[in-house]
Protein backbone atom coordinates (compact mmCIF):
# COMPACT_ATOMS: atom_id res chain seq x y z
CA UNK A 1 0.00 0.00 0.00
CA UNK A 2 1.39 3.40 -0.97
CA UNK A 3 2.49 5.89 2.00
CA UNK A 4 -0.06 8.64 2.31
CA UNK A 5 2.25 11.22 3.95
CA UNK A 6 2.25 14.36 2.88
CA UNK A 7 5.04 16.66 1.82
CA UNK A 8 5.97 19.51 4.66
CA UNK A 9 4.00 21.87 2.26
CA UNK A 10 0.46 20.05 3.16
CA UNK A 11 -2.10 22.12 1.38
CA UNK A 12 -4.90 23.57 3.98
CA UNK A 13 -7.00 20.93 1.81
CA UNK A 14 -5.15 18.02 2.57
CA UNK A 15 -5.15 19.71 6.19
CA UNK A 16 -8.83 20.00 6.18
CA UNK A 17 -9.00 16.08 4.82
CA UNK A 18 -6.73 14.90 7.62
CA UNK A 19 -8.79 16.64 10.58
CA UNK A 20 -11.98 15.16 9.29
CA UNK A 21 -10.82 11.52 8.78
CA UNK A 22 -9.45 11.74 12.53
CA UNK A 23 -12.86 12.93 13.49
CA UNK A 24 -10.89 16.20 15.29
CA UNK A 25 -13.38 18.17 17.27
CA UNK A 26 -11.95 21.49 16.60
CA UNK A 27 -12.80 22.67 12.56
CA UNK A 28 -10.54 24.14 10.53
CA UNK A 29 -10.57 27.86 10.71
CA UNK A 30 -10.51 27.40 14.82
CA UNK A 31 -7.43 24.98 14.48
CA UNK A 32 -5.58 27.63 12.61
CA UNK A 33 -6.45 30.64 14.81
CA UNK A 34 -5.41 28.12 17.66
CA UNK A 35 -2.06 27.55 16.37
CA UNK A 36 -1.52 31.37 15.18
CA UNK A 37 -2.14 32.29 18.82
CA UNK A 38 -0.06 29.97 20.48
CA UNK A 39 3.00 30.54 18.04
CA UNK A 40 2.49 34.39 19.37
CA UNK A 41 1.88 33.50 23.18
CA UNK A 42 4.27 34.78 25.49
CA UNK A 43 3.71 31.60 27.50
CA UNK A 44 7.28 30.04 27.16
CA UNK A 45 6.41 26.30 28.21
CA UNK A 46 4.02 25.89 24.72
CA UNK A 47 4.84 23.83 22.34
CA UNK A 48 3.66 22.68 18.96
CA UNK A 49 2.96 19.49 19.68
CA UNK A 50 0.94 19.66 23.00
CA UNK A 51 -1.21 22.34 20.58
CA UNK A 52 -2.30 19.52 18.56
CA UNK A 53 -3.12 16.74 21.13
CA UNK A 54 -4.97 19.68 22.74
CA UNK A 55 -7.26 19.48 19.49
CA UNK A 56 -8.07 15.73 20.04
CA UNK A 57 -8.39 16.67 24.33
CA UNK A 58 -5.26 16.27 25.30
CA UNK A 59 -4.45 13.14 23.49
CA UNK A 60 -3.46 12.24 20.09
CA UNK A 61 -6.13 9.90 17.78
CA UNK A 62 -5.61 6.13 17.65
CA UNK A 63 -3.19 5.72 14.18
CA UNK A 64 -3.21 2.16 13.10
CA UNK A 65 0.42 2.64 11.87
CA UNK A 66 3.40 4.91 11.76
CA UNK A 67 3.00 6.89 8.17
CA UNK A 68 -0.42 7.63 10.00
CA UNK A 69 1.42 9.66 13.15
CA UNK A 70 4.12 10.99 10.44
CA UNK A 71 0.89 12.27 8.14
CA UNK A 72 -0.47 14.10 11.23
CA UNK A 73 2.80 15.54 12.26
CA UNK A 74 3.99 16.70 8.80
CA UNK A 75 0.44 18.08 7.97
CA UNK A 76 -0.09 20.04 11.01
CA UNK A 77 3.33 20.62 12.12
CA UNK A 78 5.51 20.56 9.28
CA UNK A 79 3.02 22.12 7.35
CA UNK A 80 0.00 24.41 9.05
CA UNK A 81 1.93 25.32 11.67
CA UNK A 82 4.95 26.53 10.18
CA UNK A 83 3.04 28.71 7.51
CA UNK A 84 1.73 30.50 10.11
CA UNK A 85 4.99 31.56 11.48
CA UNK A 86 4.90 34.01 8.72
CA UNK A 87 2.50 36.17 10.24
CA UNK A 88 5.03 37.09 12.86
CA UNK A 89 6.30 39.45 10.29
CA UNK A 90 4.39 42.84 9.78
CA UNK A 91 4.26 42.41 6.05
CA UNK A 92 2.33 39.38 6.10
CA UNK A 93 -0.48 39.71 7.87
CA UNK A 94 -3.45 37.19 8.70
CA UNK A 95 -6.05 36.24 6.83
CA UNK A 96 -9.21 34.95 8.53
CA UNK A 97 -11.39 32.47 6.07
CA UNK A 98 -13.50 33.74 3.60
CA UNK A 99 -16.80 32.41 2.82
CA UNK A 100 -19.87 33.50 0.73
CA UNK A 101 -23.15 32.68 2.42
CA UNK A 102 -26.86 33.59 1.80
CA UNK A 103 -28.73 36.18 3.06
CA UNK A 104 -31.14 33.81 4.79
CA UNK A 105 -30.98 33.37 8.59
CA UNK A 106 -28.78 29.92 8.30
CA UNK A 107 -25.97 31.95 6.13
CA UNK A 108 -26.16 34.20 8.93
CA UNK A 109 -25.82 32.22 12.05
CA UNK A 110 -23.29 30.09 10.07
CA UNK A 111 -20.93 33.13 9.49
CA UNK A 112 -21.43 34.38 12.85
CA UNK A 113 -20.42 31.18 13.99
CA UNK A 114 -17.61 30.83 12.14
CA UNK A 115 -16.41 34.26 13.36
CA UNK A 116 -16.91 33.32 16.80
CA UNK A 117 -15.32 30.07 16.78
CA UNK A 118 -12.15 31.93 14.91
CA UNK A 119 -11.84 34.58 17.65
CA UNK A 120 -12.27 31.99 20.50
CA UNK A 121 -9.64 29.50 18.89
CA UNK A 122 -7.14 32.52 18.88
CA UNK A 123 -7.39 33.59 22.58
CA UNK A 124 -7.17 29.69 23.16
CA UNK A 125 -4.03 29.29 21.81
CA UNK A 126 -2.82 32.20 23.11
CA UNK A 127 -3.73 31.44 26.78
CA UNK A 128 -3.01 27.77 26.31
CA UNK A 129 -3.69 26.04 29.79
CA UNK A 130 -3.29 29.41 31.56
CA UNK A 131 -5.85 31.78 33.13
CA UNK A 132 -3.94 34.84 32.81
CA UNK A 133 -0.80 36.15 30.85
CA UNK A 134 1.07 39.12 31.36
CA UNK A 135 0.29 40.28 27.62
CA UNK A 136 1.64 43.67 26.10
CA UNK A 137 -0.86 46.77 26.21
CA UNK A 138 -1.36 46.65 22.07
CA UNK A 139 -2.49 43.12 22.46
CA UNK A 140 -4.29 43.44 25.57
CA UNK A 141 -6.46 46.39 23.67
CA UNK A 142 -6.32 43.87 21.02
CA UNK A 143 -7.77 41.37 22.82
CA UNK A 144 -10.46 44.03 24.57
CA UNK A 145 -11.98 45.00 20.89
CA UNK A 146 -12.07 41.65 19.76
CA UNK A 147 -14.47 40.31 22.98
CA UNK A 148 -16.75 43.11 21.57
CA UNK A 149 -16.70 41.88 18.15
CA UNK A 150 -17.31 38.21 19.47
CA UNK A 151 -20.24 39.10 21.81
CA UNK A 152 -21.96 41.12 18.69
CA UNK A 153 -21.07 37.59 16.89
CA UNK A 154 -22.72 35.51 19.72
CA UNK A 155 -25.54 37.70 19.58
CA UNK A 156 -26.11 38.19 16.06
CA UNK A 157 -25.98 34.14 16.03
CA UNK A 158 -29.01 33.66 18.55
CA UNK A 159 -30.80 35.89 17.08
CA UNK A 160 -30.22 34.55 13.78
CA UNK A 161 -31.60 31.10 14.88
CA UNK A 162 -34.30 31.91 16.94
CA UNK A 163 -37.47 32.01 14.96
CA UNK A 164 -39.41 33.99 16.71
CA UNK A 165 -37.57 36.80 16.28
CA UNK A 166 -38.08 38.77 12.91
CA UNK A 167 -35.39 38.77 10.67
CA UNK A 168 -36.01 40.13 6.97
CA UNK A 169 -33.76 39.29 3.91
CA UNK A 170 -32.82 42.90 3.28
CA UNK A 171 -31.71 43.56 6.99
CA UNK A 172 -30.04 40.26 7.33
CA UNK A 173 -27.91 41.10 4.23
CA UNK A 174 -26.90 44.14 5.92
CA UNK A 175 -25.70 42.48 9.05
CA UNK A 176 -24.00 40.19 6.76
CA UNK A 177 -22.27 43.38 5.28
CA UNK A 178 -21.29 44.76 8.59
CA UNK A 179 -19.82 41.37 9.14
CA UNK A 180 -17.29 41.62 6.80
CA UNK A 181 -16.37 45.41 7.82
CA UNK A 182 -16.30 43.83 11.43
CA UNK A 183 -13.76 40.51 9.78
CA UNK A 184 -11.23 43.48 8.47
CA UNK A 185 -11.16 45.54 12.07
CA UNK A 186 -10.68 41.54 13.46
CA UNK A 187 -7.89 40.53 10.90
CA UNK A 188 -5.83 44.06 12.22
CA UNK A 189 -6.45 43.40 15.53
CA UNK A 190 -5.22 39.71 15.78
CA UNK A 191 -2.13 41.12 13.29
CA UNK A 192 -1.07 43.77 16.25
CA UNK A 193 -1.69 41.41 19.25
CA UNK A 194 0.65 38.73 17.25
CA UNK A 195 3.22 41.70 16.18
CA UNK A 196 3.32 42.52 19.92
CA UNK A 197 3.57 39.45 21.44
CA UNK A 198 6.13 38.36 19.15
CA UNK A 199 7.81 41.38 20.09
CA UNK A 200 7.78 40.84 23.87
CA UNK A 201 8.59 36.99 23.43
CA UNK A 202 11.88 38.02 21.29
CA UNK A 203 13.07 40.06 24.21
CA UNK A 204 12.21 37.76 26.94
CA UNK A 205 14.55 34.92 24.69
CA UNK A 206 16.95 37.55 24.44
CA UNK A 207 16.96 38.23 28.21
CA UNK A 208 17.41 34.98 29.09
CA UNK A 209 21.15 33.89 30.43
CA UNK A 210 22.71 31.41 29.03
CA UNK A 211 24.61 28.73 30.94
CA UNK A 212 28.21 27.46 30.11
CA UNK A 213 27.82 24.13 28.44
CA UNK A 214 29.58 21.52 30.28
CA UNK A 215 32.07 20.18 27.74
CA UNK A 216 33.44 16.24 28.01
Amino acid sequence: MAKRTPPPTASDDEVRALLARTHCPVPFHAVRTRFLGNIASPDMQGSPMEMVKALWGGELPTFESIDDVNELIGALVMGLWNRLTRHQERSAPFRLVRMEVPATRDGLATLARLRREELEGFVEGLFGDKESLDLPERAHKALGTLAEIRAMLEEAQVLAEDLTKPAASDQIAVTIGHFRELTRIDEHEIHEAVLSCTRARRQMLAAWPARRPVLH
